[in-house]
């Protein structure tokens, strides 16, 4: 089995990908740190050519990208150039829009839009996938969650995940289960820890919260994903320095695991 590729997912660091100026500096940060797979997410108005010159430079493996549901349906065959300048295989959507009811019916409804749009990406040679939230996980009065129509009601082939450990776990459910539940439709995985803080929830470094993130990491090798991302939505210290931080812990997790 092949060694699972760590990186960051750049959200984290969206503060400072704002500009071409500052996406060359933050990449080269990332790689003095040791990092050369990224998540675009959050990234600025940068021309999608330019974006791809620095990726090309700093040798950067961009594993999948966030992009916005109207871009999805409106501008489709655009998104696949710019992705396969990129060469990134993966095209993700962070999370089903404001625009669908969390209702069961909300559900039905997005996956009935998704689902050509999906079938497309994989006709092109690439991956569409889905990151969850907590919302998700709420249960409807069939006894079904959001999270059960995703999977249910899409076709393994065309729909797959963005599974996201905080979010998981914040949604109540046990993370390494539903990573080894979806084998074969998660090439990308989140890990975002979070620890507890005068009994508030707070997002944490890797490794310095209460997520066992050693079990995520086995059930991500068990169900063959590809790479995992550190993501940590709010940073108490400067952003770069919490990656840093993530990069290391995450990286000895992997060592004792790989």
């Amino acid at each position: 089995m092949s060694k699972i590729k760590l990186g960051a997912q750049l959200f984290t660091l969206r503060d400072f990908i704002q500009t071409y100026e500052d996406t060359e500096q933050t990449f080269e940060y990332l790689r003095g740190i040791g990092i050369n797979v990224i998540q675009i997410s959050g990234i600025g108005p940068i021309e999608p050519e330019r974006v791809a010159e620095l990726v090309e430079r700093f040798s950067m493996d961009v594993c999948v990208t966030h992009i916005k549901f109207d871009r999805l349906k409106n501008a489709l065959e655009r998104l696949l150039e710019e992705h396969k300048m990129i060469n990134c295989p993966g095209i993700g959507i962070g999370s089903m829009p404001g625009d669908f009811p969390r209702t069961k019916e909300g559900f039905e409804d997005f996956v009935k839009e998704i689902t050509p749009i999906a079938k497309k990406i994989k006709a092109a040679g690439l991956q569409f996938g889905y990151h969850n939230h907590s919302f998700e996980f709420e249960r409807f009065e069939d006894g079904r969650t959001g999270f059960d129509i995703l999977v249910e009601e899409t076709n393994p082939d065309d729909f797959h995940f963005i599974l996201d450990t905080h979010w998981l776990q914040y949604g109540g459910m046990n993370p390494p289960d539903v990573i080894r539940n979806l084998k074969g439709r998660m090439e990308v995985c989140h890990f975002k820890d979070y620890k507890i803080v005068k009994n508030e929830r707070k997002f944490a470094e890797v490794g310095t919260g209460n997520l066992n993130l050693t079990e995520c990491f086995k059930a991500c090798s068990d169900c063959g994903a590809g790479y995992i991302v550190i993501e940590q939505d709010k940073c108490d210290i400067d952003p770069r320095k919490s990656m840093a931080i993530s990069y290391e812990n995450l990286k000895a997790i992997a060592s004792k695991l790989q």
